[in-house]
């Protein structure tokens, strides 16, 4: 159910998903109102749960993982056994940036974050040995065309 936020909570959000580090100060004054308001609604968003965490924001390639790869996963199995096995399977590696359930012919699909090819076939290699898997495919971007993590308000 989605939270009810009016013109001045989402002006609050739009800044704080580009730079959480602004001061109250400046956030305030962004978004035309006082320090005490502006922190009551931030503090109420983060208890309701709209807010669910303030991050860094790391560049993969600087750290070395310069290879993003798409994983297409499709199963023959869709019992309780299996999805808990591989629901931590994937929940365990820190490869897996996000993981998303389907509809369609496909059942799941990963973004998955190695340093290079060798490194996403061992990822390939233990995920294939904690769970079966009926069929998998597996494409490496070349190109990053956009990243954001800022929902569109």
């Amino acid at each position: 159910m989605a939270e009810l936020l009016d013109d001045l909570d989402r002006n609050i959000l739009a800044l704080i998903q580009e730079d959480a580090s602004l001061a109250l100060e400046e956030i305030a004054r962004r978004v035309g109102a006082s320090k005490t308001p502006v922190w009551n609604r931030i503090r109420k968003m983060k208890e309701r749960g709209v807010i669910r965490r303030e991050v860094a924001i790391v560049d993969p390639e600087k750290v070395g993982l310069e290879s993003c790869f798409f994983v297409l996963i499709r199963t023959s199995q869709h019992d309780a056994d299996w999805l808990d096995r591989f629901l931590h399977a994937v929940r365990a590696r820190p490869e897996v940036m996000e993981a998303h359930r389907l509809a369609g012919d496909i059942d799941y699909i990963l973004k998955v974050r190695v340093a290079n090819a060798k490194a996403y076939d061992a990822f390939y290699r233990a995920l294939i040995a904690e769970v079966s898997i009926y069929n998998v495919t597996s494409t490496l971007s070349m190109e990053e065309i956009k990243n954001t993590t800022a929902l569109p308000l």
